[in-house]
């Protein structure tokens, strides 16, 4: 076999969460999709030792001057992506290892690139790692062998590995691709080890518009106070992280019926539930200010993740996006259309997802009509 036929690229797009998050870190719902227009590539290639290629920007290493290696960890952070690269490569082997899944003894260089805009709310870090996964799956052969549903666990072990504070949303999304429901309830994980994961038609969704800062905040921040006081079982943020699951639930039923004016209200109260929990100190000036400027012109607006971008809805229209990127200019920030990726699941991929989830749904399995190709009935669901 020609080199260039072993090398392995693979791609993983950015992440929208529309509803529910950031209920996927407490037993709730999230609806999420992906972005065309932004995504992390991981190159492949077999080589005889195992290396990690720095990126020559990301993982920069010298600098001009004092002054501008400190404004460069200002802007971008400690970490690129070679960390990310290397904690994947420990958990797959040792997923493979504690499931008696045998590897090949050959080693590779991995490289990655990435357009996804930093601290932006767009799950950067987790699809560079999302689409080293899928190298490495089909690297060594095993893509059968280990489930779609149990990917997504791979993918935040290898971020809660470098101390990465995240939920199973980001990643759920990612490694399916297009939009996407997905069940967190306490029940599903442990009796399965995994949420329940129902790809939807991407044509179900309204125009949507991506609107992020050029200098955004630092979304790992976001759950840190929060998280303590669910644990400590304080009642308002329980109640609230149950209505912001629920929103997703009502969301998945107003997308099925193209409701979209009620898809915009729940965008709203999610966000709304989010600034009461949260607080406007933990959110940042800059992400509120997306938000009621998105508002300011009557369309709906929420969080992407935890904070760096918005996604907003214009239920009136045409007239309406012109108001919404007037207001976004003249507020410097970047308004554009989202372009929605399709889903990345094989035929096969997606005949497997079926003949897992028809059990959780026997009464929908037996109003189907035969024949029905898996693809088109999974979106069913």
């Amino acid at each position: 076999m020609a080199a260039a036929e072993l090398v392995v690229k693979r791609r993983a797009y950015a992440r929208v969460g529309l509803l529910g998050n950031p209920s996927d870190v407490y037993g709730g719902r999230a609806l999420s999709f992906t972005i065309a227009d932004f995504s992390a590539t991981v190159c492949l290639r077999p080589s005889p030792e195992l290396v990690i290629q720095p990126h020559p920007h990301h993982d920069f290493v010298a600098f001009p001057s004092l002054p501008n290696l400190v404004n460069r960890l200002q802007s971008e952070g400690y970490y690129g992506g070679v960390r990310l690269l290397m904690a994947i490569c420990k958990i797959f082997y040792n997923h493979c290892t504690q499931n008696n899944i045998s590897l090949k003894a050959e080693n590779f260089t991995l490289s990655y690139d990435t357009n996804i805009p930093r601290q932006a709310g767009l799950s950067g870090s987790s699809a560079i790692i999302c689409a080293a996964l899928s190298c490495l799956l089909d690297f060594y052969n095993v893509r059968h062998l280990i489930k779609v549903e149990i990917r997504p666990n791979l993918i935040l072990d290898a971020e809660k590995e470098l101390g990465i504070v995240a939920g199973l949303q980001d990643r759920v999304a990612q490694v399916y691709g297009g939009l996407v429901y997905m069940d967190f309830s306490k029940e599903h994980m442990d009796k399965l080890g995994h949420g329940i994961y129902s790809p939807l038609d991407v044509d179900l969704l309204p125009p949507l518009y991506l609107i992020y800062a050029e200098n955004p905040s630092d979304s790992g921040k976001v759950h840190s106070t929060v998280r303590q006081r669910w644990l400590d079982g304080d009642e308002f943020i329980i109640s609230s992280m149950k209505e912001v699951a629920q929103l997703a639930l009502d969301g998945h039923k107003a997308l099925l019926q193209k409701n979209y004016a009620e898809l915009a209200r729940l965008m709203n109260r999610n966000f709304d539930l989010r600034r009461k929990m949260f607080g406007d100190d933990v959110l940042g000036s800059v992400n509120i200010k997306m938000v009621e400027v998105a508002r300011s012109v009557g369309a709906s607006s929420k969080f992407t993740g935890s904070g760096g971008a918005v996604v907003a809805l214009c239920p009136d229209g045409d007239a309406q996006v012109e108001l919404l990127q007037k207001a976004c200019l003249e507020s410097g920030f970047v308004v554009q259309k989202i372009n929605v990726s399709s889903s990345v699941l094989t035929e096969e991929e997606l005949a497997s997802l079926l003949a897992t989830t028809a059990k959780q749904n026997m009464s929908e399995l037996a109003s189907w009509p035969a024949g029905r190709p898996a693809v088109q009935q999974i979106y069913s669901l």
